[in-house]
């Protein structure tokens, strides 16, 4: 009676664990105990993978992932055999007979591990039970967390494999595990350890990368390379088990040396850095709200405002929604996102910078300075030494050392006082990263003892921008000067000047303008500009060429009459300068003064790329682009992307000024460029800031607009005695060589300006020979308007040459 008792309570006892057991897999599947997804999300799992950077022909440039996010989607389809094979005989053998449980696996587990205590015994987790964990368990912080935390994984397998066919779990699998190093899926785990694509792997690399799911810290091939090797011969020795491969070849494989062909993933490492960071901004960009930006900042969210209108691709993810109605997100959506970047320009633009920052101007600035300890102008009647210090010390401010410390709460003494303190820091040179012990303040110096510069290039005609460089190294100097610095443009503004007044004032490349001081009254003030050279009268054509400033000043009205305006020449409001550079698209905030003329006002190179479009374009302004299509994860397009043009000027102004940026080139202060080899036709235009804070060089071809920028971080680093010839123009001329050399380029310098032949640029019989580099103009005789030797000079009186 007694062991009946017994045995009468051990039953009931089970009975009750056993109705304990199945009341708990209720509540966990029903999602009253535990997280248990809901249908949608079984459905459709939430796979976040990186969105892939296209360049123009399809070469990859690069991901947006955030961190362990590098995934790239792979199909079934593109997998190797073998990765299949060694993932089922190594972590579920049984996989093609069960439904997400392997009851024998988890009851060998169960006894050897918990009751016989053999740690080594293997775990009874099916590969749909590994997935569950991927997709959906949390990081778990104590043991008893995850107990709980497996029957739920238990569950959720069983509806995984109501959902999916095992070949689909597979391919999710894959897809989903970390491989460390920044290789996140077998897309990137292929690349990173193999140079390969998934569905090239071989039987031994498939089962290197396996071997790495059992715990791939442990099994890390960068870090442990042997301990490696023999985990990847477990999984073949597994696999011929299993009857994937004969005895022979496994014994053959495990001889083989683990052979790694390392691709390492770095985004620093990425082409076009400062390009795709930009991209990365515009599509993220959430609709401006005025809160959001520093008063200082004020017109980055004027910019951000005319973007979020009339940009489609800015904010694009905020602006656009997927089927399920969430927004886009270029970290985990696996977007295929096709820029119009050409890869072989970009690497022209970027060896140009490299090529005469590293071999010529740093070097020449380092010279004139001293060395890389003090780079601001030693001119105190401009930059005082307290002002010197004002910024030194704002610049520490801006430091992440400087924020950590003041988090700490250490006094401002204190932190200066670590500042001053030497220490071991890594330091950019053009020659590779150094290790120096110095102090923060000094490396701080030292930074900004390094120049910096900006390029970009644009096709006029589709907008599509070909290349873009925001800086000398991405990695040490991060602050964009393409689309997010903005510095004084100097004698760039000219050409807007000039074509205000040939398009509303009538004037001709061929009229004379009067020489000598303007002397523009504005208000209590009496403004003259400098003026290099000779100050007499001159044609347009000529102030141009050689960058005349009192030429460019008589144009601008005062708050009274000057002696030009009294004379009856033609002269524009500085307002009425403004309102003609906005309708080139700039959207930097001009100041309405007569110094707009010269350029005091801050423009980034983006802006004026796009404005001088206009000028190679049959003035139509094209609005920039950077991306012509953007596809889902499986290749579907989502979005393209057209640049918008509109007209600024007529036919007529834009063929008079293209004669005027020609004769820049032709013979003025952007001559230099013909010393470079280049043959080709185009226009351009020099600029240089006070105290050459700023070199500018803007230049024009039948096929591209090009601009480029060269300067300080501050602009009380100056370059003393230089010009935007000197500073922008080489890096310029030695990427448009390059362009021209490379014959798997289209661009050729035979191109020509699509202008009508014989055109008569100054309406009073002078006829203009554009393309012929002289810049010349010659009378031509009207009875005999229509001969083409007469339009060639012969037997015309040559009345006179202005260049």
């Amino acid at each position: 009676m007694k062991n009946a008792s017994i045995a009468k309570k051990m039953w009931v006892g089970f009975g009750v664990f056993l109705a304990f057991l199945i009341l708990l897999f209720v509540l966990i599947y029903n999602g009253v105990i535990g997280y248990m997804p809901d249908m949608s999300q079984l459905r459709n799992p939430t796979d976040k993978f990186a969105s892939t950077i296209y360049a123009d022909g399809g070469e990859e440039m690069g991901r947006y992932y955030r961190s362990k996010g590098n995934r790239t989607f792979v199909d079934y389809s593109h997998l190797s055999p073998h990765l299949r094979n060694a993932l089922v005989a190594t972590e579920d053998v049984r996989f093609d007979g069960h439904s997400g449980i392997d009851i024998r696996a988890l009851g060998r587990s169960i006894v050897k591990r918990i009751i016989l205590g053999q740690h080594n015994a293997g775990g009874g987790s099916t590969i749909t039970q590994q997935l569950a964990k991927q997709l959906y368990s949390p990081e778990s912080s104590n043991i008893f967390e995850r107990a709980l935390q497996k029957p739920i994984e238990w569950v959720i397998a069983i509806k995984l494999e109501r959902y999916y066919t095992k070949d689909e779990i597979v391919q999710m699998y894959f897809n989903q595990f970390d491989f460390l190093n920044n290789a996140v899926g077998i897309k990137s785990a292929s690349t990173l350890y193999f140079g390969k694509n998934p569905s090239t792997l071989n039987i031994q690399e498939a089962a290197t990368l396996v071997g790495m799911c059992k715990n791939p810290s442990y099994y890390n091939p960068l870090r442990h390379p042997e301990r490696t090797r023999q985990r990847r011969n477990v999984v073949l020795e597994q696999m011929c088990k299993a009857g994937f491969i004969s005895d022979a070849d496994c014994s053959s494989l495990q001889q083989t040396p683990l052979s790694l062909n390392l691709n390492k993933i770095d985004s620093h490492q990425d082409v076009a850095p400062y390009f795709k960071e930009e991209l990365r901004r515009v599509l993220m960009a959430s609709k401006p709200d005025p809160k959001d930006y520093s008063k200082w900042n004020h017109q980055a969210y004027v910019d951000d405002s005319a973007a979020w209108e009339n940009n489609p691709l800015f904010g694009w993810c905020n602006k656009h929604t997927k089927p399920d109605g969430s927004h886009y997100d270029i970290y985990s959506d696996g977007l295929k996102i096709y820029t119009t970047i050409d890869i072989r320009m970009q690497k022209h633009a970027e060896d140009a910078v490299y090529k005469y920052m590293a071999g010529h101007l740093q070097p020449s600035f380092e010279r004139q300075r001293g060395g890389m300890h003090n780079p601001y102008t030693d001119n105190t009647s401009e930059l005082s030494r307290a002002a010197k210090q004002s910024i030194i010390n704002n610049a520490i401010k801006r430091t992440a050392r400087y924020q950590m410390l003041k988090e700490k709460g250490m006094s401002e003494a204190e932190i200066m006082d670590n500042f001053r303190t030497p220490t071991n820091l890594t330091l950019f040179t053009y020659n590779g990263e150094i290790e120096r012990k110095i102090s923060p303040l000094d490396s701080i110096l030292y930074s900004k003892s390094f120049l910096r510069c900006s390029t970009m290039a644009m096709d006029p005609k589709t907008g599509y921008v070909k290349s873009y460089v925001g800086g000398p190294n991405f990695k040490f100097f991060k602050y964009d000067m393409v689309s997010t610095g903005r510095r004084q443009i100097g004698s760039t503004i000219k050409p807007f000047v000039y074509s205000q007044a040939i398009e509303n004032g009538g004037l001709t490349p061929c009229d004379i303008r009067p020489g000598g001081a303007p002397q523009i009254k504005w208000y209590n003030t009496v403004w003259n500009p400098r003026n290099g050279g000779g100050g007499g009268s001159m044609t347009l054509k000529q102030a141009l060429t050689y960058s005349k400033n009192w030429i460019t000043a008589g144009f601008m009205k005062g708050t009274s009459p000057n002696w030009i305006e009294e004379q009856g020449y033609y002269v524009m409001s500085p307002e009425d300068l403004v309102r003609w550079m906005h309708s080139f698209g700039i959207t930097s905030y001009l100041e309405p003064v007569p110094a707009l003329c010269l350029g005091s006002s801050e423009v980034t190179l983006r802006e004026m790329v796009a404005a001088y479009s206009a000028f190679a374009n049959g003035g139509m302004r094209i609005e920039p682009i950077y991306v012509s299509c953007i596809c889902d994860n499986n290749g579907n397009v989502i979005d393209e992307f057209v640049a918008p043009q509109n007209e600024i000027m007529s036919e007529d102004t834009y063929i008079k000024m293209l004669t005027l940026l020609e004769g820049v080139v032709a013979s003025g202060t952007g001559a230099r460029v013909r010393s470079y080899g280049i043959t080709a036709e185009m226009g351009g235009k020099t600029g240089t800031t006070n105290f050459s804070s700023d070199g500018w060089f803007m230049a024009l071809t039948p096929d591209l607009v090009v601009g480029t920028w060269v300067g300080g971080e501050d602009r009380f680093i100056h370059l003393a005695g230089s010009q935007g010839a000197d500073l922008a123009l080489p890096i310029f001329a030695y990427f448009m060589k390059a362009v021209y050399d490379d014959p798997l380029l289209s661009y050729s310098q035979e191109a020509r300006f699509k202008v009508p032949s014989g055109y008569d640029v100054c309406g009073n019989g002078y006829l203009d020979l554009v393309g012929n580099n002289s810049g010349s103009y010659r009378r031509i005789d009207r009875s005999n308007a229509g001969s083409a030797d007469d339009a060639d000079g012969a037997g015309a009186a040559i009345e006179g040459v202005f260049d």
